[in-house]
């Protein structure tokens, strides 16, 4: 016969709902290494957001929801009709016109006007360093003074090996088409931009099929 279980440390009852879809409805998709930054309180007093490449929005659901002035653009109508009825939702009094059609290295924002920029898995779609640089200086200039810059990209750090020591234009083990930056290369560019890196370069190694690395850069007031 089975027997009652009187232990204090007794599993409660299931949660209504699943823990995936409760954290889904607060953060959306959010990209986790940026959730990272917002943990380490990155964007407390960021409010002015622009989510460059922004796709349907799914970096942006938490900070919509809280009050951020979010803004975004993307080359592809869809999403940014996808992200104008996710502001909807989410923050109605934002201006639709937050949310644009447009391409990173003509943005349609004012010198100095957003308090940080996301780039997530944008960039390696550079069609060769030409292009990467004028997305890099165009985002960076629209950054604010004290102004923070997250990019996510594919980078060949721990995959030199496959794919050489230098930045360019190339097919991934995954068989995927990515602009691939060094780690030489944004250092480089830190420099070049006058920034500070707020926390060392790290890259995430797919089993040796693509390097994904994230990039944080502050702006100096």
């Amino acid at each position: 016969m089975g027997q009652s279980w009187n232990s204090p440390y007794a599993m409660p009852d299931a949660p209504p709902s699943s823990y995936s879809t409760e954290l889904r409805s607060l953060f959306g998709e959010l990209d986790i290494y940026l959730f990272d930054q917002l943990l380490k309180g990155r964007f407390d007093t960021r409010h002015r957001v622009l989510d460059a490449g922004c796709g349907d929005g799914r970096n942006l659901v938490y900070l919509l929801q809280r009050g951020a002035h979010c803004f975004g653009v993307d080359r592809d109508e869809s999403a940014i009709a996808a992200v104008r009825r996710l502001a909807a939702t989410h923050a109605p009094a934002l201006p639709q016109n937050n949310f644009r059609v447009a391409d990173l290295t003509r943005l349609p924002f004012a010198d100095d006007s957003v308090d940080a920029v996301i780039c997530s898995a944008v960039l390696h779609f550079a069609a060769d360093e030409a292009e990467w640089e004028a997305m890099v200086s165009e985002m960076w200039r629209v950054l604010a003074g004290g102004g923070l810059f997250f990019a996510r990209l594919a980078s060949n750090i721990g995959l030199e090996s496959q794919l050489g020591r230098s930045p360019g234009r190339m097919r991934l083990p995954d068989g995927s088409m990515r602009f691939v930056v060094t780690e030489a290369l944004l250092l480089g560019w830190t420099t070049r931009l006058g920034g500070r890196l707020v926390d060392p370069i790290k890259t995430t190694n797919v089993q040796q099929m693509r390097g994904m690395t994230t990039w944080v850069v502050e702006k100096p007031w």
